[in-house]
């Protein structure tokens, strides 16, 4: 790669609405922690509605993937290295229509920011966040095939195992944590794909997202739903992968890595 030698610290994190988030300070934490990049999620902003305030930042270059829908869904990325190239959407009209995806590429090295389709609101949400899950995996399963360096973060709307959530029996037929939506986690990773923060703290509990009822967040009665995954090749170059459980401003908390290529 031509970035070779180089660390990246990564972000990931799903603000709950751009513009609300720099009310609330998104801009004074990004330059504070000063990550090379950060992947946002859920901007709920139109690409009409982009104004110089929220694209233009010192230090970042910033690429924004709107849905069609205003005020719904949308992903976004600062990034301080220029990439040798953009792709909005990963080329299915069935879910680029809705914002979802963003890829960042340097090199052989995608970076795919991903918002995953909620399933709690009817069945048919439900099929489509599978529909979707599938139509990843096969997107993925292909750049890995072609010897690509791959990291999926995101928000998922799933949590993988009982460490992952608070109240896990309470849960188990609630979509974020069917039985039917974890096994597609495994599948993730039986495609050769490395949830960096579980590997590298196989036993820590941690949430990155809490319900705004009944003081959730205060409780700590949380979820981890927000991921870091790497392909194979690069995992050895994750240095640090960890849930900035305290940092505040979105019902959500960023997740980071440290990745040295």
């Amino acid at each position: 790669m031509q970035i070779l030698g180089e660390q990246m610290k990564i972000v990931s994190w799903n603000v709950n609405g751009i513009r609300a988030g720099i009310r609330k300070g998104f801009f004074s934490w990004l330059h504070g922690y000063n990550p090379d990049m950060v992947c946002i999620q859920e901007t709920k902003i139109h690409s009409d509605q982009l104004t110089d305030e929220i694209t233009q930042t010192e230090g970042y270059f910033s690429y924004f993937f709107s849905a069609q829908r205003k005020g719904y869904s949308g992903v976004a990325v600062y990034t301080k290295k220029k990439p040798d190239n953009v792709i909005y959407g990963f080329g299915n009209e069935k879910f680029d229509f809705e914002g979802r995806v963003i890829q960042i590429i340097y090199d052989d090295l995608y970076v795919i920011n991903t918002y995953f389709p909620n399933g709690k609101r009817d069945d048919e949400r439900l099929k489509y966040k599978y529909e979707f899950y599938f139509a990843m995996m096969e997107y993925l399963n292909g750049l890995i095939k072609d010897g690509k360096e791959v990291l999926i973060c995101g928000d998922f709307n799933t949590a993988h195992n009982e460490i992952d959530l608070a109240r896990p029996k309470s849960n188990n037929k609630i979509s974020g944590f069917l039985p039917e939506e974890r096994i597609l986690i495994d599948k993730y990773i039986q495609n050769g794909l490395i949830d960096t923060f579980r590997i590298m703290h196989p036993e820590e509990v941690k949430y990155s997202w809490w319900s705004h009822f009944a003081k959730s967040r205060e409780r700590n009665v949380g979820w981890r739903i927000d991921y870091m995954f790497v392909s194979k090749n690069i995992f050895e170059n994750v240095k640090k992968a960890d849930i900035l459980d305290l940092v505040e401003g979105s019902d959500h908390c960023p997740i980071m890595i440290d990745l040295t290529l």
